[in-house]
C-alpha cells in the first residue's frame, strides 16, 4: 500500500488523475469529529479503490471575510499551524490533500464550477462525504442537493455525516476545542482531540535569556492567533530523545523582557541540558499552572520560573511522565 503523502496547493492534480475518495473542511484542530469523518474516507478509499484526500483552505474562509471586512476581531483564533494540521489528517490516513487558497477568486467561483472545476477535474472524485450542512460556492449558494444532482452526472457518490458528539451528547467541534484552549482547560481539550494539545516547529535562536538566568529554553513559533490562552504550563516534548521530556513552558509574548508583542512558544527542558537548534520538536500540553505576567525586574521574573519548574516537577512527581 502507498502511504505516501502528497500535498497540492493548485488543482488539477500536476502528477496524478488516480479516482480520489475526498472530504472538504477546515479541519482545524483534527478532533475527534474530524477524526470520525476522516475514518469513514479511508474505510471508503480501502473498500472502492480510491485515494483517501482532504480538500482544506488557507486562509479559514471567515478569516478571509473578517479581514476583507475590516472586522479583525472576527477572524477565528487558530488551533493548529498548517504543519500540525497536515500531521494530524496524514496520521488519520490520508494521502492526499488539496490546500486551496481561500481567495477573492474561490469566494466568487460558482458553485457548479466549484464541482466541476475543484472535484470533477481537480481530483477525478469518485465518493465525497461532507457535513449535512456544508455549503460552497459564490454567497455560499451550493447545497448538498446539488451536489447529488451533479454527482449522478459527474459519477461520484455523495454522502452527509451528521455532528459528532461526546459522551455527554454535546457536539464536537472547532469552536468548543477553540472556548476550551482559550480557557486553560486542557482536560476538555483533550477529551475533544483525542489526546494532548500539541505545538511542532523547528527550534529558533531567541534572545539567550532564559539561558543567561539558568533556564535555557527551546523557542518555536506558533499559529497566530493562538487558540491556546497565554501562560505557564506543564509540557511535554517529543523529538529530542527516544522517550518524550519533561518540560515547562510560557506561551506569550513574553511583557518583563520586551515590547514587541511576537508570540512565542519558551520551552524549559526540566533538569536536563540539550542542543535543539534547528531541530523538529512536538510540546504537548499537560496541564495550565497559571497565566502570563509582567514582572517588575529579572529577579522577581527567575523566582517565578523556579517555582514554574518545581510546578511541573510535582505534576509529573504525581501523574508521570
Amino acid at each position: 500500500m502507498n502511504t505516501e503523502l502528497r500535498l497540492y496547493r493548485h488543482l488539477p492534480r500536476h502528477d496524478s488523475t488516480a479516482p480520489s475518495a475526498v472530504t472538504i473542511g477546515n479541519f482545524d484542530g483534527v478532533h475527534r469529529g474530524h477524526q470520525a469523518i476522516l475514518a469513514q474516507v479511508r474505510d471508503a478509499a480501502a473498500a472502492l479503490g480510491l485515494v483517501p484526500t482532504v480538500m482544506t483552505f488557507t486562509p479559514h474562509p471567515r478569516a478571509f471575510f473578517a479581514r476583507r471586512g475590516q472586522r479583525p476581531e472576527l477572524i477565528p483564533t487558530q488551533i493548529s499551524s498548517l504543519r500540525d494540521k497536515v500531521a494530524l489528517l496524514a496520521e488519520h490516513g490520508m494521502r492526499q490533500i488539496a490546500l486551496q487558497r481561500f481567495d477573492q477568486n474561490l469566494a466568487d467561483m460558482d458553485a457548479e464550477d466549484f464541482i466541476r472545476h475543484l472535484l470533477v477535474r481537480g481530483l477525478n472524485t469518485r465518493w465525497l462525504l461532507v457535513g449535512e450542512d456544508f455549503r460552497y460556492g459564490h454567497k455560499r449558494s451550493g447545497d448538498i442537493d446539488l451536489l447529488r444532482r451533479m454527482g449522478h452526472a459527474h459519477g461520484f457518490e455523495v454522502r452527509t455525516l451528521a455532528d459528532v458528539a461526546d459522551h455527554q451528547g454535546q457536539r464536537i467541534s472547532s469552536s468548543a476545542l477553540r472556548t476550551a484552549l482559550a480557557v486553560g482547560n486542557l482536560a476538555r481539550s483533550s477529551e475533544l482531540l483525542g489526546a494532548p494539545y500539541r505545538i511542532s516547529g523547528h527550534v529558533i535562536h531567541g534572545r539567550k535569556l532564559g539561558r543567561d538566568l539558568g533556564f535555557p529554553t527551546l523557542n518555536l513559533r506558533v499559529p497566530e492567533p493562538c487558540a491556546a490562552r497565554s501562560g505557564i504550563y506543564v509540557v511535554r516534548v517529543h523529538g529530542l530523545d527516544a522517550q518524550p521530556l519533561p518540560g515547562v513552558a510560557s506561551l506569550g509574548v513574553r511583557p518583563t523582557v520586551t515590547r514587541d508583542g511576537t508570540l512565542l512558544l519558551e520551552t524549559h527542558i526540566l533538569d536536563r541540558q540539550v542542543d535543539a537548534y534547528g531541530k523538529l520538536v512536538c510540546v504537548e500540553f499537560l496541564e495550565f499552572l497559571r497565566d502570563e505576567e509582567s514582572f517588575p525586574d529579572l529577579t522577581t521574573l527567575t523566582a517565578a520560573i523556579r517555582q514554574d519548574a518545581q510546578g511541573a516537577r510535582d505534576y509529573f512527581a504525581s501523574h508521570g511522565l
